[in-house]
């Protein structure tokens, strides 16, 4: 079982008593609204049993933790890890907080936690991050831990019937902070 602390946070592998956050995060019209519809539930079920399945973390799986108040115990949200390219030495990362958490910068403390543990166990050579260009929040959160755009790929991304572009963010693990 993998957990990582900071001075605020833990982060930790999902287990089944996590359903319900996990439920809630990926039916949130509020928490999705730059990410994708909402989803049936027994959808967001094979997902979660994909995830409590998922403990080898090979070439394109990802590993999705639970941030939680080191201190509390308290749900902050996930973050995600997936192992893109193997060969290339490439990670992509993407995170979902509670909207009681956003604006604390705990999503930042997650990120660089998991990229700095990312680092010490893999040695990848590039993070790279998946914006949609509205998502101004996820955008600040990407370039304080270092991230930089680095393109736009137009009309990248469904959400409903509406096209969006995506900004591709990356960070050379030479270069994190």
């Amino acid at each position: 079982m993998l957990e990582l602390y900071t001075d605020r946070l833990r982060l930790r592998t999902v287990t089944p008593g996590d359903w319900g956050n996990f439920l809630y995060t990926h039916s949130s019209e509020q928490l999705n609204e730059f990410v994708r519809k909402p989803q049936s539930e027994s959808v967001i079920r094979e997902k979660f049993e994909r995830v409590l399945e998922n403990r080898q973390f090979c070439e394109g799986e990802w590993l999705l933790t639970i941030i939680e108040d080191a201190h509390t115990q308290d749900f902050i949200g996930f973050i995600g890890l997936q192992n893109s390219d193997a060969e290339m030495g490439q990670m992509q990362v993407g995170y979902m907080l509670h909207p009681s958490a956003h604006g604390r910068g705990y999503a930042s403390e997650s990120l660089q936690a998991i990229i700095d543990w990312a680092c010490l166990s893999y040695k990848p050579h590039k993070f790279i991050a998946y914006c949609i260009e509205q998502n101004i929040a996820s955008t600040k959160v990407l370039e304080k831990c270092g991230f930089k755009r680095e393109g736009l790929l137009r009309e990248n991304c469904k959400i409903g019937e509406q096209w969006f572009d995506d900004c591709i963010f990356g960070l050379l693990a030479a270069e994190r902070g």
